[in-house]
């Protein structure tokens, strides 16, 4: 019987701590049974938070500092070596767990991850991955805030980093890989998209289908979508306030009157339905791709359900060897 997957969970970062990590991890032990989970974090405060019948389930390391979502990237590398999320990081580059999820702050939990693990070899930066729903199912978009200004090159290794992770994941064989660009004309872009174009066009690795517009990103045109930090993050951003302003509307029409919430009430199995495609919580878990470990950002304000998924993201990540899947796609390339 193959040994459990190590997850390590830094239970103290995001905005909720503690009240959503630790229910988190005690679902995710009922809903994976090949997991052990290592609790990152202050020791007292954990297992004031665990049911005592709990605690022998959980492995618990203490760590008495925290990282605050205010700390800059920096200061959190320099002054918090005893933080939760340093912890945690320091026990994967240990390899006494196989992986890290953390709802902490993005910035230190990148610098961090960067000092300690380091990148892959040939990748010059990693990139935060996440899927985005689409018509069919869902797509990948990196990076999304982890580089503001990336060259050609960099966008190059994205692709072929978020390709093998639509083909470790989900078993496509060849993903489609597509750049954000403001326009589908080769004469269309800045220059690093033009650049990088040129990148993709010419590695054979891919199946490279050109460029595609932000109104495209749920259209399911491309399994990989690719772009740098700043656009990347102000496109999913933009979307996920759409989603949100729409519902807000919706809701509000359905109880303006009497006879609207009579025809709410109708309504609500597929209102219940378009919202559940729309909930970002099922998509939470951003991949930091990139780095010589596995580490899986849940965002800030996820709830248990999100917090839950993104454990799962992390899970998929070990057993599907994404790791050694991006090392290969990378050795291929010409030197």
């Amino acid at each position: 019987m193959a040994s459990p997957m190590r997850i390590a969970i830094d239970c103290m970062g995001g905005d909720f701590g503690l009240r959503v990590s630790i229910p988190a991890a005690v679902t995710s032990l009922g809903q994976f049974s090949d997991i052990d989970l290592t609790l990152v974090g202050d020791r007292s405060a954990i297992e004031s938070a665990l049911a005592p019948a709990m605690r022998e389930r959980f492995t618990i390391v203490d760590a008495p500092d925290v990282v605050s979502m205010s700390d800059k990237p920096s200061h959190a590398l320099r002054h918090k070596t005893q933080s939760s999320m340093r912890v945690a990081i320091d026990l994967l580059h240990a390899k006494q767990v196989d992986a890290l999820v953390s709802a902490g702050n993005t910035g230190a939990l990148m610098a961090m991850g960067c000092y300690v693990l380091k990148t892959l070899p040939g990748i010059s930066r990693p990139a935060i991955c996440s899927a985005v729903p689409t018509a069919t199912g869902y797509s990948y978009l990196l990076d999304l805030g982890a580089n503001v200004d990336s060259s050609a090159e960099h966008l190059h290794q994205f692709a072929l980093m978020g390709s093998a992770l639509a083909t470790a994941l989900d078993g496509i064989e060849n993903p489609r890989v597509a750049l954000l660009n403001i326009g589908e004309e080769a004469i269309k872009g800045n220059e690093q998209v033009k650049l990088a174009d040129t990148l993709l066009q010419a590695n054979q690795q891919l199946n490279y289908i050109g460029f595609i517009e932000a109104d495209q990103l749920f259209a399911a045109s491309a399994d990989v979508i690719v772009a740098d930090g700043f656009v990347g993050n102000v496109a999913l951003k933009a979307c996920e306030g759409t989603a949100n302003y729409i519902s807000s509307i919706v809701d509000g029409s359905f109880r303006a009157s009497w006879l609207s919430r009579i025809a709410g009430f109708f309504a609500l199995p597929i209102l219940t339905s378009i919202y559940q495609k729309l909930d970002p919580q099922q998509y939470n878990g951003a991949s930091f791709l990139g780095l010589q470990g596995v580490v899986v950002k849940s965002h800030g304000s996820s709830n248990v359900k999100g917090f839950v998924h993104a454990i799962g993201q992390a899970r998929m990540e070990v057993n599907s060897n994404m790791l050694d899947i991006i090392e290969q796609r990378l050795a291929a390339l010409p030197k």
